[in-house]
């Protein structure tokens, strides 16, 4: 019968204590290839390969939101996407099937709940709740963009709280832990009942900047008073200084620039925020900067929602460009702009999956 083991004692040295007393002495890696090899007969080099990286056990699941941002981070992580299929019936009820065998395996659903939120949501709930009831260890919730976050108080009498509802639903549905970037206020952590790592895109967006804009007078720009502890994170990064724009929304979705705290006279200006929705803000606050003597404005934006008229409001802007990263499936429209571009955090997202895991640390990725 074949059976691999693996031990770290020097040939001849007497054969060591087993690593797990309450089990059969096989570590979780040793076991999970004893089993292989009991069933097949034979172990690849590609699962031993795995045991040792100690991503043995790690199975990636993904839905209909950004399928190409999973294939991405399954190429960082060499490893295939599970075999699944998620589709609707005529009622366009959701319908999901798991085709692999995920018993006791540690699972990775990547799914944002971007447009259409409500049907991406439904998706990754029911994703979840077909992995539970197949005996999954481990159910992590990847979600790079977290829909409904901006729902995170109640802004008047009678409003709910959604994003609380939203972390209930994908709590109850099965996830143990939920890994998402760049959430719009950092105490959504809190409406989980459950571990939750909230990545920050801040190194891929600074690396950027840095290789478009060196050796620039940079100033880093927060388009309104909410955003200044993203805005200073980046320009600590960067060694640059900050101003803030001060606007004042006259209803939703609609937005006037007041006015400019700090001098930006003969200034490269980096805007940066969160989520570009309508652009509005981004569009009038680069306006501002420039009647104020900006040399150039650009944006760095985690999310691009581009909701609506968002993409030609850019394009007819003074904004050198946008910068999006790929948290939301860019659509054909953002593809062909001129002035917007996709940077991707497949890696970034990939090695916090890694790090999860390996029951190593996520923190340090940002140290």
């Amino acid at each position: 019968m074949a059976c691999w083991r693996f031990w770290t004692t020097r040939p001849g040295a007497a054969e060591p204590r087993p690593r797990n007393p309450a089990g059969s002495g096989f570590t979780v890696s040793e076991r999970l290839v004893t089993t292989r090899s009991r069933r097949h007969g034979a172990v690849t080099a590609r699962e031993i390969r795995a045991v040792q990286s100690g991503v043995s056990g790690m199975k990636l699941v993904a839905g209909n939101s950004n399928r190409a941002l999973a294939e991405a981070i399954a190429a960082y992580l060499n490893l295939p996407l599970t075999k699944s299929v998620v589709r609707r019936f005529a009622d366009m009820e959701v319908f999901v099937e798991i085709q692999e065998n995920v018993r006791g395996e540690d699972v990775f659903v990547i799914q944002s709940t971007s447009y259409p939120a409500n049907d991406h949501l439904m998706e990754l709930l029911i994703i979840m709740d077909a992995l539970k009831r197949a005996s999954a260890r481990r159910i992590t919730a990847v979600v790079p963009y977290f829909g409904y976050a901006r729902q995170d108080r109640k802004p008047g009498a009678r409003t709910p709280i959604s994003a609380k509802l939203v972390a209930n639903l994908i709590t109850k549905a099965g996830a143990d832990r939920v890994l998402t970037l760049d959430l719009h206020a950092g105490q959504i952590q809190g409406f989980f009942d459950i571990p939750t790592d909230n990545l920050f895109a801040a190194p891929v967006l600074t690396r950027d900047i840095q290789q478009h804009y060196d050796g620039q007078k940079l100033m880093v720009v927060s388009p309104d008073v909410g955003g200044v502890v993203r805005a200073r994170a980046i320009a600590k990064r960067l060694d640059a200084d900050l101003a803030i724009v001060d606007k004042r929304r006259e209803r939703a979705g609609e937005s006037e620039v007041m006015n400019i705290i700090g001098d930006v006279k003969g200034r490269s200006c980096i805007l940066v925020d969160d989520i570009v929705d309508s652009a509005g803000t981004l569009c009038n606050a680069a306006e501002a900067l420039l009647e104020k003597g900006a040399t150039q404005v650009s944006a760095y934006v985690t999310h691009g929602v581009l909701s609506g008229g968002a993409v030609a409001r850019v394009s007819a802007s003074r904004l050198k460009e946008l910068v999006i990263t790929d948290s939301i499936q860019a659509t054909e429209a953002v593809r062909v702009s001129h002035n917007i571009r996709v940077v991707t955090i497949a890696p970034l997202i990939g090695e916090a999956m890694r790090r999860t895991a390996e029951e190593r640390s996520v923190s340090s990725l940002f140290d």
